[in-house]
This record gives structure tokens, C-alpha cells and sequence, in this order.
């Protein structure tokens, strides 16, 4: 259950996919913005395409053994994601706007959700540095937003 929000109005961020996975499969700074969610420090926005994707992405060979030694299964994690997450439905952008169009729904679901800032790892993303008003940042630069604001 998502905790229960603050009367001010919380700091609302969109994760990308790998600094998701990175979150919920290593002890990293991406971990730490995962729980700074869990706690309610941020609101996680998602959406349906991208929680598919993140369990596409975990349900992959290359992190079997990562999840298995964990003991942790790939819909469970999708499942904790989607439970502290808030949802949106966002409206496919009007033109491309990254190379890879997975890229284009983070952006979308930022949109959508009147995100304050993306947090990615990626550098076709990071290299935009902004979508229109949103600030798109590394893990390290989202935690310290995030520890700033509260």
C-alpha cells in the first residue's frame, strides 16, 4: 500500500528502466531513490507500458541467476514497483523525439504525470538534459533533488 501522502504536495519522478532494474537488483544509488519512494518521499510515476517493459526487461537469462540468488522473482519485483507506484495513462508524443522509442514513453509517462524530473542512466536520454520543463538527471543527482526538497 502506497503511504499516505503529505498535505504538501509531493515531488513527483519518473525512473527509467535501467535505473529501476539497477534499484531492485544491486545496492546502489538507484536503490536509494527506490526507497526514498518506498517511504514516501517522491511519488514513482509509471504506467502499464512501462511496468510491461520492466518485466520484460527482468524476465531476461542475463539477470536469472541475479534474481535467483536473491531469491526474488522478476513478477514480484514488477509487482512492488506497480504497488508503490502511481500510475498514469500517458498520450503517445507527438513526434520522436529519442532514438529508441522505449526512451519516447518515459518521456510520455513525464509528461503525463507532470513529472518534477527523470532519473535515468541512459545517455541517449541524459544527453536531452530536459523535455520541455523536466530536468532529466542521473541516480545521484535525483537522490540529492529528492533529499533536498524534503
Amino acid at each position: 500500500m502506497r503511504p499516505v501522502p503529505s498535505a504538501v504536495a509531493a515531488m513527483r519522478i519518473v525512473l527509467d528502466l535501467n535505473t529501476l532494474v539497477s534499484g531492485l537488483l544491486w545496492q546502489s544509488t538507484p536503490r536509494r531513490l527506490l526507497d526514498l519512494a518506498r517511504s514516501g518521499r517522491f511519488d514513482l510515476l509509471s504506467s502499464a507500458l512501462l511496468l510491461t517493459e520492466l518485466a520484460d526487461v527482468l524476465h531476461r537469462p542475463r539477470f536469472a541467476f541475479r534474481l535467483h540468488k536473491a531469491q526474488l522473482s522478476a513478477n514480484a519485483l514488477v509487482a512492488d514497483i506497480a504497488r508503490i507506484a502511481v500510475m498514469v495513462t500517458p498520450a503517445k508524443l507527438p513526434r520522436p523525439i529519442c532514438r529508441d522509442p522505449d526512451d519516447d514513453d518515459v518521456l510520455a509517462v513525464a509528461s503525463a504525470g507532470q513529472a518534477d524530473a527523470i532519473v535515468s542512466g541512459d545517455r541517449d536520454l541524459l544527453v536531452l538534459e530536459r523535455f520541455g520543463d523536466i530536468p532529466i538527471i542521473d541516480a545521484a543527482r535525483g537522490v540529492a533533488l529528492v533529499e533536498q526538497d524534503g
